[in-house]
């Protein structure tokens, strides 16, 4: 398993995550707060330059019935972008739901997800690069 980058993107918040070099254990980094998508992008491919990230996992917000809509496309755009900047490979995985099943899992251990935003975005950043790297069932 390579060394992979996960992003939840979002119109005001990027979630980040990164894995170990051996693909076994997820973390998630700061949010980044977004601007514009080149200065986003930049951000991102120091993150992967520094880490030695070697994949890049973006999450496509499809629709339940399995449809892409506006914001998959907004998504698919941004990891093209990333890809051209860092030369590394993407892949876009299904993030449905996501965002509330992080939501959910912060409101178990009593944080409140709005009042902390950032950490909704990091968490689906989190899972959705288990799901890709196979880390959960």
């Amino acid at each position: 398993m390579p060394c992979a980058l996960g992003i939840d993107f979002g119109e005001k918040r990027i979630g980040i995550a990164l894995s170990d070099r051996e693909g076994r254990v997820v973390v998630s980094l700061p949010t980044l707060l977004r601007s514009d998508d080149r200065t986003a992008v930049e951000a991102i491919a120091e993150i992967a330059r520094r880490e030695g990230v070697e994949l890049i996992v973006v999450g496509e917000p499809r629709n339940l019935d399995g449809s892409s809509g506006p914001a998959a496309e907004r998504a698919v755009g941004f990891g093209r972008k990333l890809t051209r900047a860092t030369g590394l490979p993407l892949r876009m995985i299904d993030e449905a739901l996501t965002s509330r099943e992080a939501e959910n899992r912060l409101r178990q251990v009593g944080v409140d997800p709005r009042k902390h935003p950032e950490r909704v975005d990091a968490l689906a950043a989190q899972m959705l690069l288990e799901e890709a790297l196979g880390l959960v069932e």
